[in-house]
């Protein structure tokens, strides 16, 4: 006889964990907005070819809310707390005071780390001028990016891993598995940026990732993340006057 599930929590649940983690990986949401926003007349590009800032911004402030949302959608489904999967037990002032105290180290990390790649492997340095740095040409724009980054990026990313790696732990295998799987995904996320920016943001997601299991509070992988994409594009905005 046929198994009849009547509702989605009666699915096993390793299966709605394997769902979830599609729906909330970034990849349906991102494409299905890109989509409504080029058939609403929205192009991704300039008229000379570079990326469209309003479009950029558009889709990624779109995709936060949507994936925020459906996260807490999904939690509450299963009657699970929000508060503790994302801001845990510790002192919030104490995780943004450590969250600041590793962005310098990040910082000098990935310049070792890019360096390294640069000069034992400098074909993995396959994209010379970074897209995204089309957008920062402008105060306008290298505002605007700043701010994306800062929330889309730093925000919405660190609650995304800790939503991710909870399924993994819980359901599909273990946190060891959602570190590594999560982290070279998170890296791939960045491969328009090149190989060397692949590896690189590959491994600050497998930090981010570990300092989150550790702590269990995505305030202090909010706030080094936030805080080391804002430098990142003062950096950039400085090195291109």
């Amino acid at each position: 006889m046929a198994i009849q599930f009547k509702t989605y929590n009666d699915l096993p649940r390793w299966l709605t964990a394997l769902i979830e983690v599609f729906l909330c990986s970034g990849v349906p949401t991102q494409f299905s907005l890109g989509i409504i926003l080029v058939l609403m007349g929205w192009s991704p590009t300039d008229p000379d070819g570079s990326l469209s800032l309003v479009y950029v911004c558009t889709l990624a402030l779109t995709d936060m809310v949507l994936l925020i949302g459906l996260m807490i959608w999904l939690m509450r489904l299963h009657g699970e707390s929000i508060s503790k999967l994302w801001l845990g037990s510790r002192s919030i002032v104490a995780e943004v005071f450590l969250g600041l105290l590793w962005i310098p180290l990040l910082l000098l990390a990935v310049a070792t780390l890019l360096y390294i790649i640069r000069t034992m492997i400098p074909e993995l340095h396959n994209v010379i001028e970074n897209p995204l740095e089309q957008l920062l040409h402008t105060t306008g724009g290298a505002i605007a990016f700043g701010f994306i980054a800062v929330l889309a990026g730093g925000v919405r990313e660190e609650l995304q891993r800790a939503f991710l790696l909870n399924r993994f732990e819980q359901h599909l295998g273990g946190p060891v598995i959602g570190v590594v799987l999560i982290s070279i995904g998170f890296g791939l996320g960045h491969l328009v940026q090149g190989w060397d920016a692949v590896l690189t943001t590959g491994m600050m997601g497998l930090f981010w990732a570990v300092m989150y299991l550790r702590r269990r509070s995505s305030v202090a992988p909010i706030v080094s993340h936030a805080g080391f994409n804002a430098l990142g594009i003062i950096r950039s905005v400085l090195m291109s006057q």
